[in-house]
């Protein structure tokens, strides 16, 4: 579970406001159908209750916790382990394994989590018996209204009859999944809102889950939340299905309780600290470290585009504008262990994420933001779409996506792709006349679609190149035999203190061979 304390940070500005927590054990079951019966909980009950929830005024008081648990510290806290013999979800014939995260250190809110049996929710009760403390010591009698911190769910994704953690849900709106093979690194959240401001950021969070129990060879599991925060309340569905590549099918329903200009949907959040193209920290034998290395869009008309991620001097947010987009994410597109050097943590095998809208979200933009990091423990990266109006006070807004795990992707652009990107000073090299003093040479690496194709005669491939600001002194095109593709290289000069922003990509006559890179650059 050290894979948590990166997170820890973020957990403890949650902890700082939220509402106080209730057990409604009675209230879930007071749906009545046409015939008298208990009606089959769903996802229109978890809706009911978010516009219950927003209708209500915001409480950001958490209940005091029992003596010994609010000053663990973190390794107390991880020694706290969920008895593996204990699994929920119907015993040991289950493809699903429930298990649950015990309060304490800063995950300090309870969260009610129930299952649901024939449509029926039961929350489940706190027992000290469902978990091993380790060498930790705690109350003998706490409470059985005490709450969890949250849970995960094993499946046997890995290999058959080893369940391992395919998911997690821990910490505000945070929630983690893996595909095969995958280590945990970036994750996603519910909802941002004001992520790009940083100093008014809030962070909303699940205050109730419910699990739908699963048939004994299902290969997919539904999870509904519940999430509240000071701007907006929210119904999530949850539809997980684990596989090589793991999707989440996600439906949500968010109630606004003021205005919200600054909203941000399907947001992920991710460390970039090193990289080839920001080599500002070099006394570390691991030559990369990062669980993302670029955003990836697929715009509503159609254009892919790639922006490596960065390790800013200053709070940076980049913002590009769009209308129904069919997809972004972070991505960790190097998957060479040598490039990190690293045994233990294998960023080599971190997931990428990639958002698929279910319908048009209509005008918006996806908004980066890249924040300063000293070390590679803190979260650093957020991305997400925020719709150009926001939402009003009082106002609903229903939409859904797919969330999936990738480990490669070569298959989800058509062209080429960059898979590195480099920048040093601007040489002559034969170039006419020298570069201006701090001129700026980009070199990036652009591999598969056709550009194998090409590679034999190069020149009918041409490098286009563009500047918002500064002048592009010269672009120049090397076929490049170790990646099947080429490495195009630009020179450009920005006059100090003024930035621009570059957009690169190779066309073979009116056909765009690559994805566009852009960066921005500040001289």
């Amino acid at each position: 579970m050290n894979q948590w304390s990166r997170r820890a940070l973020l957990a403890s500005f949650a902890a700082a406001s939220g509402a106080r927590f209730v057990a409604r054990a009675a209230a879930q079951t007071e749906t009545q159908g046409a015939g008298g019966g208990a009606a089959p909980f769903g996802y229109p009950d978890v809706v009911k209750r978010a516009r219950d929830l927003a209708a209500a005024p915001y409480d950001a008081a958490i209940p005091a916790m029992p003596d010994g648990l609010a000053n663990l510290d973190f390794d107390a806290w991880r020694d706290i382990r969920f008895k593996s013999d204990k699994p929920l979800l119907d015993g040991q014939n289950n493809n699903f394994r429930l298990e649950l995260f015990h309060l304490g250190h800063l995950y300090k809110r309870p969260v009610t989590i129930n299952v649901l049996r024939d449509g029926i929710p039961a929350p489940i009760p706190y027992a000290s018996n469902l978990f091993d403390y380790g060498r930790t010591k705690v109350e003998a009698n706490l409470p059985v209204n005490l709450g969890f911190a949250g849970f995960r769910l094993r499946f046997p994704i890995n290999a058959p009859h080893v369940w391992d953690e395919v998911v997690a849900f821990l910490g505000a709106s945070y929630f983690r999944f893996l595909g095969r093979g995958q280590r945990y690194g970036l994750s996603a959240r519910g909802l941002a809102i004001g992520a790009g401001q940083r100093l008014n950021e809030e962070f909303p969070f699940f205050r109730e889950f419910w699990i739908e129990t699963p048939g004994p060879a299902a290969e997919r599991i539904v999870i509904y939340g519940l999430l509240d925060g000071e701007s907006a309340t929210g119904a999530f569905r949850f539809d997980l299905v684990p596989d090589q590549e793991t999707y989440i099918e996600t439906n949500v329903t968010l109630i606004a309780r003021k205005a919200i200009p600054d909203l941000g949907l399907a947001p992920l959040s991710s460390m970039f600290y090193v990289g080839k193209n920001d080599r500002r920290f070099s006394d570390d034998f691991r030559g990369e470290l990062h669980d993302s290395d670029g955003l990836l869009m697929h715009t509503g008309a159609g254009e892919w585009i790639w922006r490596p991620l960065s390790n800013p001097v200053a709070p940076a947010v980049s913002v590009f504008l769009d209308t129904n987009p069919h997809g972004f994410g972070l991505l960790q597109r190097d998957r060479n262990f040598p490039d990190y050097q690293d045994l233990e943590l294998a960023y080599e095998l971190r997931p990428s994420y990639w958002i698929e809208p279910h319908e048009g979200w209509g005008e918006g933009r996806v908004v980066l933001l890249e924040l300063p990091t000293s070390d590679e423990t803190n979260d650093n990266i957020v991305a997400a779409w925020s719709p150009k109006d926001g939402l009003e006070a009082g106002k609903s807004l229903a939409y859904g996506y797919r969330i999936t795990a990738l480990t490669m992707d070569q298959d989800l652009t058509p062209g080429g792709r960059t898979i590195a990107t480099f920048h040093v000073a601007a040489r002559a090299l034969g170039a006419p006349e020298s570069p201006p003093p701090g001129a700026t040479r980009f070199l990036i690496d652009f591999s598969g679609g056709e550009l194998s194709y090409y590679m034999s005669d190069p020149s009918m491939v041409a490098v286009i190149a563009t500047t918002s600001n500064g002048r592009i002194l010269r672009t120049f095109l090397t076929p490049n035999t170790h990646i099947r593709g080429f490495r195009a290289g630009v020179d450009i000069a920005v006059d100090p203190g003024q930035s621009a922003d570059l957009r690169v990509f190779l066309r073979a006559g009116p056909k765009a061979l690559t994805e566009t890179w852009t960066f921005p650059w500040r001289a």
